[in-house]
Order: C-alpha cells, then sequence, then structure tokens
C-alpha cells in the first residue's frame, strides 16, 4: 500500500428491496471522513418498465442527506411538503435538524419505460450546536455547481471548497465533495487543505500515488501530503474530505452525539410523533435493530 494511503475500505452490497447499493460508510474499521457518516454508491441499476425505486417515508434526525445522481430521475418528497426530482449533475441537500420525515421514488411519467439509476448518496454529520437546528431542503440544479475541465480532468464541486472554487451548497462545516472524471492517460492532484480525505473509485483504472485503487474501494489518504491521481483509461471518482466533529453514534436513519437523543427518536417514530410527508400514506415501520 502506498504511504499515502493510510487504509482502504472495501464496500458492502446492501438490497434495499429492488435494487442494490455499496454501502461504504460508516465501516466496521472507520465510521466517517470529515463530516460524513454515511456514502452508498447507488447502483448502476437497471429497472423495467412498470418498476422502479420506492423508498417510503423514513425519518432522519441530527445530519444532512446529499443526493447526487450520475444517471437516472429520483422524486424527492418531505414533511415540510418539498416536491423536487433530481436529475444528474444536481444536488438535493436535506437538513434534518431535530426531524424530518422524507420519500425517494421513481417518478410516475419515468415509470412506464426502462429507468436507469446511478448515483451516490451520503449523510453529512451537524456539528454539535447545529444538530437541532430547523429542518430543510434545498434544491441545487447542475447549472449552479462548478464545473471545470484541466489537462484532459473534468471537475464537478458538489459541495465546500477546493481549487479556489466554491459551491453555493449551504454547509455548516469545512467540507470537500468532488465528483472528478479522467480521460485516458490524465492525472491531477488532491485538493489539501482538510484533516481528512479521501478518494472512493466509481469505476476500475484509478491509480492514486503509483498504486492501483480496484473499483468500488474509499481510499483514506494521509495528511497534508501532495497525492497524484492518474488514469490510463477513461475513469471516474468521487473526493469526499472536512474537519472532524468528534464521536458520532448512529441507529439506523438516525444519527447523532448524543444517544439519548436517538432513543428520543425511536420512541417518536414508534409513537407516529414525527410530521408527515403530504400524499404519502406508507411508512417504513421502526426495524427491531439496526447498524
Amino acid at each position: 500500500m502506498s504511504i499515502s494511503i493510510t487504509q482502504i475500505i472495501e464496500s458492502e452490497v446492501k438490497d434495499l428491496g429492488g435494487f442494490e447499493v455499496r454501502r461504504i460508510l460508516p465501516h466496521r474499521d472507520r465510521q466517517m471522513v470529515g463530516p460524513f457518516i454515511f456514502f452508498d454508491h447507488l447502483g448502476p441499476a437497471v429497472f423495467p418498465p412498470d418498476h422502479g425505486v420506492d423508498v417510503r417515508p423514513h425519518p432522519h434526525i441530527n445530519l444532512a442527506t446529499v443526493t447526487y445522481l450520475f444517471e437516472g430521475i429520483l422524486l424527492h418528497r418531505d414533511s415540510l411538503n418539498s416536491v423536487q426530482e433530481i436529475h444528474p449533475g444536481a444536488v438535493n441537500w436535506m437538513t434534518a435538524g431535530r426531524g424530518i420525515v422524507h420519500s425517494e421514488r421513481t417518478p410516475a411519467d419515468v415509470r412506464g419505460q426502462e429507468a436507469r439509476l446511478h448515483g451516490i448518496q451520503t449523510w453529512v454529520a451537524l456539528p454539535q450546536e447545529d444538530e437541532e437546528t430547523e429542518p430543510a431542503f434545498f434544491h441545487y440544479p447542475a447549472a449552479d455547481l462548478p464545473t471545470w475541465e484541466d489537462n484532459g480532468v473534468s471537475f464537478k464541486l458538489i459541495a465546500g471548497q477546493a481549487y479556489g472554487y466554491t459551491s453555493p451548497v449551504n454547509t455548516f462545516s469545512p467540507i470537500v465533495y468532488l465528483d472528478v472524471q479522467l480521460s485516458p492517460g490524465t492525472q491531477f492532484t488532491l485538493p489539501d487543505g482538510y484533516s481528512d480525505r479521501a478518494i472512493y473509485s466509481v469505476t476500475d483504472g484509478l491509480i492514486v500515488d503509483h498504486h492501483p485503487l480496484e473499483q468500488h474501494r474509499l481510499a483514506i489518504l494521509a495528511t497534508d501530503t501532495p497525492i497524484e491521481v492518474a488514469s490510463e483509461i477513461e475513469a471516474r471518482c468521487i473526493i469526499i474530505g472536512g474537519e472532524p466533529l468528534g464521536e458520532r453514534h448512529k441507529w439506523w436513519n438516525f444519527v447523532s452525539s448524543r444517544p439519548e437523543r436517538i432513543e428520543q427518536a425511536k420512541q417518536d417514530w414508534q409513537a407516529d410523533r414525527f410530521a408527515k410527508v403530504p400524499q404519502e400514506t406508507e411508512f417504513i415501520p421502526l426495524p427491531e435493530t439496526a447498524s
């Protein structure tokens, strides 16, 4: 292993009822990268006509969910009465704060044909002083996100700051979240200035400081070290990073710095005390056990 890579996390395949995801974080060997406490690689999945994603209403507290698609369309609904389709290259940022409920489904007008889905969903923990903030939802069209090319490498800044660019996505702590696509025979240097940095191999072909990184792996990177990423073929990766926020507890869809807050959220969901998602009648029951 390269001295620039301190750890490699292998993804774990999860069945979300009709399609598979690769779960990267949290992992038994690594809970967080900066404030990122959850990282799912969705698909790529192909749904036949009259099928699609149906993630029923479920709750969150003390975190923000970030949805970013490479391919496909999802319809977001939440208990704030937000209704928003997300398309490739755009960002849905949902601040759960003191509590929110949402659903994610394939839109009805897409279900009549073969549908595809491919993307990344992350959760970002909130600083302790912001954990109980008012819930909110924000949508950022693809055209609003900084996008540039440098020597055959294409960058899109999903959130945070990097290379002198700032994403319009409103975050609660310093982070970097980049979508990077490499043309054959190109390379780039990872942005520094963050205590935690990691690179996820969406595709095969990535070489991190002369060390091949297999597909579907998250490489945790050394701090304050210039790191070169290259590829001899077309390749794609996601860069995440930021400043650690301290210990967080996670149970099912709940994240908090306080275990007693998670226990309260469990009771509230079971007792039907969360707000409802308009136009939704289904919900995901509280599981008996959850990681």
